[in-house]
């Protein structure tokens, strides 16, 4: 459904994004992400025919968006980083007049309002002007806007931006469902965000793709994926480590923590290869020394770890 090959921006001298090309089918919901001053919203703004682009291409649907944009673009909603709005507008006529943009009139206006008003929660504000709407409101009634027609092409900047626990809970859910059905792509610093909704994630740092997987694909990367975190009550750390170090397929014992009589321990692997099954190692010799355990398991690795470590690297290769 979004095709995007070989996207190139310049502003002036300055290269903000450096021939990034993926792709998103339908059913997939792509996670964005990148440092601050990456090219994310740039990149977003041209798949959007909001900015031109200088080199590539861009594909939504079966339109290439220079040779159709309106169709290209009657295939997509859009909800830009700090969407505006018309603050003299209620939140019903807001709608209802981008309903009109899109193309629905008369009872297909009217449903398609009660509809997203319904979706997203909008109904103890819908005769409320947008000016006066909290910031969570007005980023709902934004969002609101980008799925009036039901397009197939979502692309949403930060859409869970300014929210509470409550409603990003009820967005996401959203955006979750809707991924069954569309095609989305989701800029985000948010990382638990990834986890909840997105089926692959990639990764853009100074103007270029870095990264390209899904959620578990990219976890992998991390060091701390395959260790294992054993918390042990009565038992020193040196005394914990000399005797986890001895587990087959044990690499080293980094300690996490030591309070209240307890330590906190975290066993790497020597490998990937022979993490499986290192739980159940350490396990056996915490039974074996027969100490008290209240914690144990093993980390699938984490995704800000890997996003610093690539954005990091790849940041320095660049200065260098």
């Amino acid at each position: 459904m979004i095709k995007v090959d070989n996207l190139t921006k310049w502003f002036g001298k300055n290269l903000a994004v450096d021939g990034v090309s993926f792709e998103v089918a339908k059913g997939e919901v792509l996670g964005f992400l990148g440092p601050n001053g990456a090219g994310k919203s740039t990149t977003m703004r041209m798949i959007t025919g909001f900015i031109p682009y200088d080199i590539g291409t861009v594909t939504i649907g079966s339109y290439n968006i220079d040779d159709n944009p309106l169709k290209a673009k009657a295939m997509m909603g859009y909800l830009p980083e700090n969407a505006p709005a018309y603050g003299d507008m209620t939140v019903a006529a807001f709608l209802g007049f981008i309903a009109a943009l899109r193309g629905l009139s008369g009872r297909d206006r009217r449903i398609a309002v009660d509809k997203v008003i319904e979706t997203c929660f909008l109904r103890p504000v819908r005769h409320q002007s947008v000016d006066t709407l909290s910031k969570g409101y007005l980023h709902r009634t934004c969002f609101a806007q980008s799925i009036i027609h039901d397009p197939d092409v979502l692309i949403l900047d930060e859409p869970t931006d300014g929210l509470d626990p409550n409603q990003k809970h009820e967005v996401r859910n959203l955006i979750k469902r809707m991924g069954e059905r569309k095609a989305i792509i989701i800029s985000t610093h948010i990382l638990e965000e990834v986890d909840a909704v997105c089926s692959r994630v990639i990764i853009i740092n100074n103007g270029r793709l870095v990264a390209n997987g899904n959620p578990a694909e990219l976890k992998a990367q991390s060091k701390l994926a395959g260790s294992v975190v054993v918390t042990i009550h009565g038992v020193a750390y040196n005394d914990a480590a000399r005797r986890l170090e001895q587990c087959d397929g044990a690499k080293s014992v980094q300690n996490i923590a030591e309070e209240n009589g307890a330590c906190k321990v975290r066993v790497y692997p020597e490998s990937s290869s022979v993490a499986n099954g290192l739980a159940e190692r350490v396990h056996a010799a915490a039974s074996e020394s027969n100490w008290i355990i209240s914690e144990l398991h093993r980390e699938d690795g984490r995704l800000d770890e890997v996003f610093r470590t690539i954005t990091t690297s790849d940041t320095d290769t660049a200065q260098r």
